[in-house]
């Protein structure tokens, strides 16, 4: 009898090989695909699982009471939003993320936003299918290293955006709370306050999570202060900026363009304003995609719930404090 049930629910990967050959080279396990994000199926099948990995499927308060001999949720994925933290910490389970994977690719998304649309290449592409050949319809644009980028949180990804910024000749500013002045000097980044941050910076990128405190976190007193040439970046979460507030704000030019990579709901509607709106770049969540970071969050993931099958302490333990393990 296998000593140890591992559960995929679902996953974006053609296949499990990689996790599958970690978490079995060490420990007795068993690999069981249910590839599903019904709660219905999961409270079913997951009530013998020792250990769950998921992406997308909906671990509530309900599933995790069902477990009978849980260990470790892991969650594909820096972001843990689908997992319920605290009923996972009230039933003993180790939630597990991986908070260091896709620094380089979703700073570059973030570059390469800022990039266009500093640049208005979408609204002069879109120009030119009106046969409209002209180039002071995208007036003003100014140089790239006269501007200064404002960075809402300052976890990993932020600091990567921080270096190629700097790179680029911008001045940095930084809002975050969490984070000590030592690290803003050793990063060589401006603190500054919320409000400041919103209201000088000229392209403004997120990187906070998504919690209760941080939903809507942005609206629309913050784009009436921001500045009307001002662009935002979000490749964090989608709901940390009142889309409806975002797209009043982008129509009544408050602030000059925005780059997401996420959306309040997600697939995001083909009927949604911002996808027709040439002030706005859009892509489907894929900023953490390269064929490298593909592998890396798989064996990091799969790496770190073998450590804990092994009783040893994991790397990501999102509620380490909360059990008591620290």
């Amino acid at each position: 009898m296998t000593k140890f049930k591992v559960y995929v629910t679902d996953y974006d990967n053609p296949d499990v090989n990689i996790e599958r050959d970690i978490l079995t080279k060490e420990v007795d396990a068993e690999i069981l695909e249910l590839h599903t994000r019904d709660p219905k199926i999961l409270m079913q099948k997951l009530k013998d699982a020792d250990a769950i990995l998921t992406q997308y499927a909906p671990m509530n308060r309900e599933i995790i009471s069902s477990l009978k001999k849980c260990q470790v949720i892991a969650r594909y994925g820096i972001g843990y939003d689908n997992v319920d933290v605290e009923s996972c910490t009230e039933n003993g389970i180790i939630v597990l993320n991986v908070p260091s994977y896709c620094e380089e690719e979703v700073s570059d998304s973030v570059i390469a936003m800022s990039y266009a649309l500093t640049k208005k290449l979408n609204f002069y592409h879109k120009n030119l299918l009106k046969e409209i050949w002209d180039w002071k319809p995208g007036v003003p644009i100014h140089r790239f290293d006269k501007l200064k980028a404002g960075l809402l949180g300052f976890g990993n990804i932020s600091k990567f955006a921080a270096k190629k910024f700097k790179a680029l000749g911008l001045e940095v500013m930084v809002n975050d709370p969490f984070i000590s002045d030592e690290i803003f000097e050793e990063h060589g980044v401006k603190k500054v306050t919320f409000d400041k941050l919103i209201k000088e910076s000229d392209i403004l990128s997120i990187h906070v999570p998504l919690t209760p405190k941080t939903k809507h976190l942005l609206g629309k007193k913050e784009f009436d202060l921001m500045k009307n040439t001002a662009i935002i970046i979000n490749t964090s979460r989608g709901a940390i900026i009142d889309e409806n507030a975002l797209i009043n704000a982008l129509h009544e030019k408050s602030i000059a363009a925005a780059g997401l990579d996420v959306f309040e709901n997600e697939p995001v509607s083909k009927d949604n304003p911002l996808l027709s709106m040439d002030n706005v770049i859009a892509t489907p969540h894929c900023g953490w995609y390269s064929e490298e970071s593909k592998i890396e969050i798989r064996k990091k993931i799969a790496t770190n719930v073998l450590k804990v099958l092994k009783g040893e302490e994991p790397y990501g333990f999102v509620n380490k404090k909360e059990l008591g393990r620290v």
